[in-house]
C-alpha cells in the first residue's frame, strides 16, 4: 500500500529541510512525496536532489505565491496512493508516524486514521534534542488538538449513526474553534477523496481545510485515532519576517473566516449533527473573540459593519443550541439577534470587568496594570524623573548604575531618581528613590518619568508615551545570536520575537560598545528607528578608573579575600534547554573545586560568579576556604576589578574583562551543543578568542599552573581581540550617553 504525501511549499527553504527529512525517517512505507511549488534557487534544487530518491520526490511546478488550497488540488491531481497525507513545508512528523498510521488503518479496515498534533516553536533538531517534555515545561504542547483523547473512552452503543459521530467528534467537535479544524496528521483512503469528488475551495487563502474536513465527515466511514503519532505544527517564531499563514495580519482574514463558515453550513442540513457544532463554535467565537473586539479596538468597523455581519450569523445559529450556553452567551446572541449594539457593548463591558476583577483579585500586578493604563497615564509626566533598572530589578548594577553615578556627581539637585530594586534593605549613594518592580509605585514611575535608563527590556504593558525618552544600555557584547539572528528561541518566550519588534520601536536610544556590537544590534534587533550610541560600555568606566588599585585593595578587605593569594574568577552563563521555569535557569558546576583546591589552593582562590537567570544555589562545601560564592554580589565589574584571571564559556563577560588585558581561558565543554543546536556564535570562538578553549578540570589547572606560557601565546591574537572590542572603552562612556541622552 502507497501513501502519497502532499506538501505545499511557502518559500521557506529551512523549514522544507525539516520537512522533507522527516519523511526520510519514515520506515516500512512506499512513499511517494509530492512537494507543491518551486523555487529557482541552487539551494531548493540541491535539496530536491538531496531527497529526490529517498523518499521519490516529484516537484509540480506551481508559484509560491498561489495559496494552500491550489497546491494541494495540484497534489491530489497526481496522487497515485492509496492514501493520502497532508504535510504543511514548515512542519514535520515524528519517525513511525506514517508506519503506525497505515498499520491501523489496515489493520482495522479505516478510511480515516486521525494521529496527535502538537505545535511547536522549535526545529527538528530541537525537538528531538529537547524532547516532548520540553514542549510540557514550556506550555506548547497543543493542548486543543490533544482534546482528541477525551472521546477515546467514549461509549458510542446508544448513539444512531456511532461512526457519524466519531468522525464529527475527532475532526470537528475536538478541536478548539473554526480555525484549528484542519486536515493535517490524518492518513486518508485516496477513494474516499476521488469518489466524492472531495477538493479545497481556492477562493479561500486561509481557511481552507474547513469544507474539505467537512467533506471527510460526511463521505468517509471507519476512524480511529492513533496515539502512537506525533505531528509537530511549527509555529514560526519570527511572524515579522517569516510568518506561518496563520500568523500574516491581514484585514481580509475576518471576511474570509465569515464567508468560510456561511460556505460550510451551506453544505449540510441545519438540523444536521455537523451543523450543530459549527454553529457552537460560531457562537464561542462571538463571546470570546469578537466581543473583546466590539470593546477594546480602535477602528470602529467592529462595531459597524462586522457587527451587523455577526448580528446576521447569530439569527441564524440554531436555537436548541442556546440552552447548553452560558448565561453571558445567551444574551450576547440575543441582542445581536436585536441589532442592539449598545446593549451588546453593556454586557461585554460588565463581562470583562468582571474578568478583570477576578484577575486582579489573583494577581496584585494586574492591579497595577490597570491603574498605569486607566489612571497614571492620563497624569502630566515629571521633566526631571529619570527611571533605573538593571536586571528586572534584582540589582543595583551595570552600565545604569554609572550613568546614574555621573549624573547625581555632575548635575547634583538637577534631577529626581528612581530606582527599580527588589530587595528593600538595599542602599544607594546619593538621594535615589528605590521602588520594587511590579508595583503600585513602579507603575507610577512608568508612566509619569521623562527619561528611561535600563540594562534590559521594558515590560510588555508599558508604553512609551510621547515626551518620553528611553535609553537602552543592553547588557554586554553579543556572543551568542539575539532576536532575529536567532533561527531558534529555545530559551525565552516563543514570541520573543514579536515582543522584541515591538518593544524595540520604543528605544530612543542604545548604546554599543563597539561597532562589532553596532553593526549586530542593527540586524538582530532590527533597530533602525532610534539612535545607536557607540560609545563604549558606561559599566567599564570603573575599568579605567585611576585609583583602580586602591579600589580593588578595598573590595578584596570588604569581600575577606586573602591578600596573599591571586584570585580566579569563574563566571559561566545558562543554558538555553535548562531550567526550571521562565527565567530561572538550571546550573550544575562542572568544574571539580576540590581538585582544583589541590592543586591550586597555595596560590589562588577561585570566585563564583553565575548569571542573573541561574536559580541553583552552588555548593562550595568543604572548599570554603578556597571557593567564595559571588553570585548575589551586585556588580560584576567590581569582581573584575580583583580577579587576576577570568575563566568564562558563553557569557558576554569576556567581553569586558578583557579591557583590563589580564588572561582569560575559556570552559567550553559542551560547545557543540551550544554553538549547533542551541544558540551560534557571532564570532567563531576556536579562533578568535584570546585564550584556550578548554573541556576538563585538569586542563584548566593545567593552564593556570603555565599561565605565563599561556599568556605570551595568546599575545598576538588578545591585542587584535582588544582592538577590536574594547578600544572605544576609556573611562568616559558615561559622560558621552548623559551628554546624547540628557543633552
Amino acid at each position: 500500500m502507497k501513501v502519497s504525501i502532499i506538501v505545499p511549499y511557502e518559500g521557506y527553504y529551512n523549514y522544507l529541510q525539516d520537512c522533507l527529512e522527516s519523511i526520510q525517517d519514515q520506515k516500512n512505507v512506499e512513499l511517494e512525496t509530492l512537494l507543491v511549488g518551486n523555487q529557482e534557487t541552487d539551494d531548493f534544487k540541491k535539496l530536491v536532489e538531496m531527497y529526490k530518491d529517498t523518499i521519490s520526490l516529484q516537484v509540480i511546478n506551481c508559484p509560491i505565491e498561489e495559496g494552500v488550497a491550489k497546491k494541494r488540488n495540484l497534489g491530489l491531481d497526481k496522487a497515485t496512493g492509496d492514501y493520502i497525507y497532508f504535510l504543511d513545508s514548515d512542519d514535520y512528523i515524528m519517525p513511525n508516524t506514517l508506519s503506525s498510521l497505515l498499520e491501523k488503518a489496515l489493520k482495522e479496515d479505516l478510511d480515516l486514521t486521525v494521529g496527535k498534533r502538537w505545535v511547536t516553536w522549535f526545529k527538528k533538531q530541537v525537538f528531538e534534542t529537547m524532547g516532548p517534555e520540553k514542549n510540557e515545561e514550556l506550555n506548547l504542547k497543543d493542548k486543543d488538538d490533544d482534546r482528541n483523547h477525551k472521546f477515546l473512552e467514549k461509549d458510542y452503543t446508544d448513539i444512531e449513526n456511532p461512526n457519524e459521530q466519531r468522525r464529527i467528534d475527532l475532526l470537528i467537535r475536538a478541536k478548539k474553534g473554526i480555525r484549528n479544524i484542519t486536515v493535517l496528521n490524518i492518513l486518508i483512503k485516496r477513494n474516499v477523496i476521488e469518489e466524492h469528488h472531495l477538493r479545497f475551495n481556492e477562493d479561500f487563502i486561509y481557511y481552507s481545510d474547513l469544507p474539505f474536513v467537512e467533506g471527510l465527515v460526511m463521505y468517509g466511514n471507519k476512524i480511529a485515532f492513533d496515539e502512537e503519532t506525533l505531528y509537530a505544527k511549527r509555529k514560526h517564531n519570527d511572524p515579522i519576517n517569516t510568518p506561518a499563514l496563520s500568523q500574516i495580519k491581514d484585514e481580509t482574514k475576518f471576511d474570509e473566516f465569515i464567508n468560510v463558515y456561511k460556505y460550510a453550513i451551506s453544505l449540510v442540513d441545519k438540523e444536521s449533527r455537523i451543523r450543530y457544532y459549527l454553529d457552537s463554535k460560531m457562537i464561542k467565537y462571538y463571546s470570546n473573540y469578537f466581543a473583546k473586539k466590539i470593546r477594546r479596538s480602535k477602528n470602529d468597523f467592529w462595531r459597524d459593519e462586522r457587527f451587523n455581519q455577526m448580528a446576521l450569523l447569530m439569527k441564524d445559529v440554531r436555537d436548541d443550541l442556546l440552552k447548553n450556553m452560558s448565561r453571558y452567551q445567551q444574551k450576547l446572541v440575543k441582542l445581536s439577534r436585536n441589532h442592539d449594539l449598545s446593549g451588546t457593548q453593556k454586557v461585554i463591558a460588565k463581562h470583562l470587568a468582571k474578568s478583570k476583577l477576578k484577575k486582579m483579585l489573583k494577581n496584585k500586578n494586574e492591579v497595577n496594570k490597570y491603574l498605569y493604563r486607566h489612571r497614571y497615564l492620563e497624569e502630566p509626566i515629571e521633566e526631571n524623573w529619570v527611571m533605573f533598572e538593571t536586571f528586572m530589578g534584582k540589582s543595583y548594577a551595570d552600565s545604569p548604575k554609572y550613568i546614574y553615578e555621573y549624573l547625581a556627581k555632575n548635575y547634583p539637585g538637577k534631577y529626581k531618581f528612581i530606582w527599580v530594586l527588589n530587595d528593600p534593605k538595599e542602599k544607594l549613594p546619593y538621594e535615589g528613590i528605590i521602588v520594587k518592580r511590579f508595583t503600585k509605585k513602579y507603575a507610577y514611575y512608568l508612566a509619569k518619568s521623562k527619561y528611561f535608563v535600563f540594562n534590559i527590556r521594558q515590560p510588555l504593558w508599558f508604553r512609551k508615551r510621547e515626551g518620553q525618552v528611553f535609553l537602552e544600555t543592553w547588557h554586554g557584547t553579543p556572543l551568542k545570536r539575539l532576536a532575529f539572528d536567532q533561527e531558534e528561541v529555545t530559551a525565552a518566550s516563543p514570541t520573543y520575537k514579536a515582543q522584541f519588534y515591538r518593544q524595540k520601536q520604543e528605544w530612543d536610544y542604545l548604546i554599543a560598545a563597539n561597532k562589532f556590537s553596532s553593526d549586530i544590534f542593527k540586524s538582530c534587533f532590527m533597530y533602525t528607528n532610534g539612535t545607536m550610541l557607540e560609545i563604549g560600555y558606561p559599566r567599564n568606566d570603573l575599568l579605567y578608573a585611576p585609583n583602580k588599585d586602591e579600589i580593588a585593595l578595598e573590595l578584596k578587605k570588604k569581600l575577606h579575600i586573602p591578600l596573599d593569594k591571586k584570585t580566579i574568577l569563574y563566571a559561566p552563563t545558562w543554558r538555553d534547554d535548562e531550567y526550571y521555569g521562565k527565567g530561572k535557569y538550571k546550573f550544575k558546576l562542572k568544574l571539580d573545586l576540590e581538585m582544583m583546591k589541590k592543586e591550586l589552593g597555595n596560590e589562588y582562590v577561585i570566585l563564583l560568579r553565575t548569571h542573573h537567570y541561574i536559580a541553583d544555589s552552588l555548593d562550595v562545601t568543604g572548599v570554603e576556604d578556597f571557593a567564595i560564592n559571588l553570585s548575589k554580589y551586585d556588580d560584576i565589574t567590581e569582581i573584575y576589578l580583583i580577579s587576576d584571571i577570568c575563566i568564562t564559556d558563553y557569557s558576554s563577560v569576556f567581553f569586558d574583562f578583557a579591557n583590563l588585558k589580564r588572561p582569560m581561558l575559556f570552559y567550553t565543554y559542551d560547545i557543540d551543543k551550544y554553538r549547533d543546536v542551541l544558540r551560534g556564535f557571532y564570532i567563531d570562538m576556536e579562533k578568535e578568542l584570546p585564550g584556550p578553549l578548554v573541556y576538563s578540570t585538569k586542563e584548566v589547572i593545567e593552564q593556570i599552573k603555565n599561565i605565563d606560557e599561556m599568556t605570551q601565546k595568546y599575545a598576538q591574537r588578545y591585542e587584535e581581540f582588544y582592538q577590536r572590542f574594547c578600544s572605544i572603552d576609556d573611562g568616559q562612556a558615561s559622560k558621552r550617553a548623559c551628554e546624547a541622552v540628557f543633552k
